[in-house]
């Protein structure tokens, strides 16, 4: 494919299972540091903002005609289970997750807000930001919604979706290019697999099998980020150390849009998507924390709980179904980033 690039980077393309991402037209606008990939069918007129990854590997990602996403927003799916099908005219905020849901036409999906799977916005609603829809739910059309569990709020007049959209619209043609890079002290082993459009800076340790996806920004500062065997951390997150360093373990996964300051984090754990894992927190083996949840700092999360919520509190045992769950999920994202891995030598290999 050939666009006109207005944001002076080159965004990046891959094959999943050998299916390439797919125009209906060139896109309006394509941000430097985005990421399109695998199974994903975009329609006509699209704006994809700087560090923007829209992903599709397990399953197929479908998104109509006028479609908008920011900076550093994603799209992504859950493996053969669910799509992630986006209506016409759809504008997605900065740093917010659309995952493995169904969206309708002409929504506003605001700033940092995030999208579970098995749900389905219908046509017309407004997610303002920050705010978590959580699995499975259903938005009636028509209304604003808001807050984790997000909850309608009020009536949503045409006009004031139709302003909210173009705010956003607007944010994503003006976000500045996203420069990806890996400074001289990223120690990888040969199997880990960094995205092309991650940028890691600082002193960053990867052990076998272990993947950064795309979009990622790690910055250790005088510190190191050190992360474990089969461990992976999904599109967009951050790690940024301005305190001490993160230690990861292995068999972890940090989900799309999660924001990790300097902490430890045990073997066999899942950090939900867009959550937030305060400087200093402790997480012990064994843990999930939910979608959206914010630790405080220094918090200890204990073993073998499941923690959710702001403060984070613990909910519920960690069960046998979820222990498989979290194997299960280190098994696919590591045949995932070994796939991107092969197609992202093959086409540098081919200039």
């Amino acid at each position: 494919m050939t666009f006109e690039l207005l944001s002076g980077a080159r965004p990046l393309f891959l094959p999943f299972d050998g299916v390439e991402p797919r125009f209906a037209a060139p896109p309006k606008h394509l941000g430097g540091g985005c990421s399109v990939l695998g199974k994903v069918e975009i329609g006509t007129g699209a704006v994809i903002a700087a560090g923007a990854v829209l992903r599709g590997d397990g399953h197929f990602v479908r998104i109509g005609g006028g479609f908008s996403i920011g900076q550093n927003g994603t799209v992504h799916i859950a493996h053969d289970v669910y799509p992630a099908i986006i209506g016409d005219r759809t504008a997605v905020g900065r740093n917010a997750v659309v995952h493995a849901c169904t969206v309708g036409s002409d929504c506003v999906i605001e700033d940092n807000a995030v999208i579970l799977d098995g749900s389905v916005v219908e046509d017309g609603v407004l997610v303002e930001e920050g705010s978590t829809v959580f699995p499975k739910s259903k938005l009636a059309s028509g209304f604003i919604y808001a807050g984790s569990p997000a909850k309608p709020v009020r009536a949503l007049m045409p006009e004031e979706r139709d302003e909210r959209a173009q705010r956003l619209r607007q944010a994503a043609l003006k976000a500045p290019a996203l420069a990806a890079s890996t400074g001289p002290y990223v120690s990888a082993a040969p199997s880990a697999f960094i995205a092309k459009t991650a940028s890691l800076a600082g002193r960053i340790a990867l052990r076998d099998q272990s993947s950064i996806f795309f979009g990622c920004v790690f910055d250790a500062g005088q510190y190191e980020i050190a992360i474990g065997e089969n461990t992976n951390i999904q599109d967009n997150t951050r790690i940024l150390c301005s305190k001490g360093g993160a230690v990861i373990g292995r068999d972890v996964t940090a989900g799309h849009n999660v924001l990790i300051q300097d902490c430890s984090i045990g073997e066999r754990s899942l950090i939900g998507i867009g959550a937030t894992v305060a400087s200093g927190t402790i997480i012990e083996e064994e843990v999930l924390l939910a979608a959206g949840a914010v630790t405080l700092a220094g918090q200890t999360l204990e073993r073998g709980w499941v923690w959710g919520g702001g403060p984070a509190r613990p909910l519920a045992r960690l069960d046998d179904g979820k222990r498989t769950m979290f194997a299960t999920i280190i098994d696919l994202y590591c045949g995932y980033a070994q796939a991107y891995k092969r197609a992202q030598d093959e086409r540098a290999s081919r200039g």
